[in-house]
């Protein structure tokens, strides 16, 4: 391959990751931050996301995914409302 297919080849995947970086952050409108407890735990967690509702989804995953064992405990962790949860527009 000579210098110039390089620079070429170079530039091309340069802006390819680019683009994905910034359409993956573009989609970021939403921050939760939520606090959950269960199983006799309590554990806070930050999410991300389009809109809210997605971002408070994330947050509470997250803190599920420390309090929970097993799917059964997930999901049920999942449904349980939150006992704090904050959300801010980005």
């Amino acid at each position: 391959m000579n210098r110039s297919a390089r620079w070429v080849l170079s530039a091309a995947v340069a802006l390819i990751m680019a683009f994905v970086v910034y359409n993956s952050m573009a989609r970021v409108k939403h921050e939760c931050a939520v606090c959950v407890e269960f199983n006799g735990g309590s554990r806070c967690a930050r999410g991300a996301g389009a809109n809210e509702e997605e971002a408070r989804r994330g947050a509470q995953t997250a803190a599920c995914g420390v309090l929970a064992s097993g799917m059964d405990e997930s999901i049920r962790c999942q449904n349980t409302p939150p006992k704090t949860a904050q959300c801010q527009t980005s």
